[in-house]
């Protein structure tokens, strides 16, 4: 499955693909709510960060975007995508070349509007968006996979799943990734033995689950 990968880079490698995952379904859903504060509730806004445990208050749709892209709430988009560049700094020698240009380059992307002051529009996500669908082209364009590859894999699949069991997606999905997640994890640790999870089992048993996959390779 390729060269040996050190620990601390398999760690940062899960959670690049966490964070892009997370910037990604964040930003679809803050371009929906973000369309409906305009044409439909003004209040969309606060219910998709209720949904996120966090309160904001905004005055105006792009104001709304600002909050959601640069506000002080654990969520912003520009904290969470500096996350993904540090683990992707960390585990520099695991990814492609174009990938890495493509992560630093769409966190440029965002750097430069909250160093300028800049209000963010559509346009703006539009562009984030592209270069979002770029990386994940460049990082999966791989006939053979390796090692890093599962790694990255594994950790947008979980926070897919996470993403839609914490935002009332639909679970039949978040179910449906779950299998993936344990067909990977089978790789990975080829030693695990994993129990299916059903429709009616609540959201935290399932999340558990996860963590208890992960724990198996990340920690064990």
């Amino acid at each position: 499955m390729g060269k040996l990968i050190t620990a601390n880079s398999a760690v940062s490698l899960y959670w690049l693909g966490r964070y892009l995952e997370r910037v990604e379904s964040l930003l679809i859903d803050i371009n929906n709510a973000y369309d409906n504060i305009i044409d439909v509730d003004q209040n969309e806004g606060v219910a998709l960060y209720e949904k996120l445990g966090i309160e904001i208050e905004y005055a105006n749709s792009s104001e709304f975007l600002n909050i959601a892209i640069f506000g002080d709430h654990a969520s912003n988009i520009y904290q969470l995508l500096s996350y993904a560049r540090e683990n992707a700094i960390v585990a520099r020698s695991y990814i492609e070349q174009e990938a890495f240009g493509s992560i630093i380059e769409l966190h440029k992307h965002f750097e430069k509007a909250q160093v300028n002051g800049e209000k963010v529009d559509f346009r703006f996500v539009d562009s984030a968006m592209s270069l979002i669908s770029e990386i994940w082209g460049e990082l999966t364009r791989k006939q053979t996979r390796n090692t890093n590859d599962y790694f990255i894999r594994l950790g947008k699949n979980v926070e897919k799943v996470d993403i839609h069991l914490r935002l009332a997606k639909d679970k039949e999905f978040a179910l449906v990734v779950m299998k993936e997640i344990d067909s990977i994890v089978s790789i990975l640790a080829p030693d695990a033995q994993f129990k299916p999870h059903t429709i009616d089992e609540d959201d935290a048993i399932i999340l558990d689950s996860i963590n208890n996959k992960i724990n198996k390779i990340i920690v064990e």
